[in-house]
């Protein structure tokens, strides 16, 4: 099979269900952003890191693919056999596990001091990029509210596992200061 199929070249790509639609529509928008956090979450797995095991991250990037799924799905057709978002409460469980270990926040932080954590952090916003496409298509076209569900917890995840980075590479978190202007 060949990898390029030149079927996109004037603007448009297809769905499951067989309909074409332009590249820019908000469907083809919100799954390509998943996809975009599939990789971020790739990179993650490619760190050095304690606060999470490599198989829940592919776990993760696994819904993520059946959520892009789901997504790709126009509303005339079926979500193939097999795909199910159903793992939102995997995610809570982990968030509490880290929380744990973690001290209580009490200000608002700034994305940085790690690698993994800043990572962790473009991640989670690119995560919810991907809640605000998802939440414009539902508007236009419904959309299964298990993959809305499932991107907001994640984005809680990921923010809890740029904490756990932090401080597993011993680091400090930044707090936000807010900068005082003298009158």
């Amino acid at each position: 099979m060949k990898i390029y199929t030149k079927t996109g070249d004037k603007g448009e790509t297809s769905v499951i269900g067989g309909i074409r639609l332009p590249k820019h529509h908000p469907r083809i928008e919100a799954y390509g952003t998943v996809d975009e956090l599939i990789a971020w979450i790739g990179m993650l797995r490619a760190t050095d890191q304690k606060c999470v095991s490599r198989e829940e991250l592919i776990s993760i990037q696994s819904v993520l693919m059946s959520c892009c799924t789901v997504i790709a799905t126009h509303p005339t057709a079926h979500v193939p056999e097999g795909i199910i978002i159903d793992d939102t409460t995997a995610l809570e469980q982990s968030i509490d596990r880290m929380e744990g270990s973690l001290p209580k926040l009490e200000s608002f932080v700034l994305p940085g001091g790690h690698p993994a954590a800043a990572s962790a952090n473009v991640a989670r916003c690119v995560c919810r990029r991907a809640e605000r496409d998802l939440l414009r298509l539902n508007d236009a076209e419904k959309i299964d509210p298990d993959v809305i569900r499932y991107i907001n917890r994640l984005s809680d995840y990921l923010f809890v596992l740029t904490r756990c980075l932090t401080y597993e590479s011993g680091k400090e978190e930044v707090k936000w200061e807010p900068i005082k202007k003298s009158k």
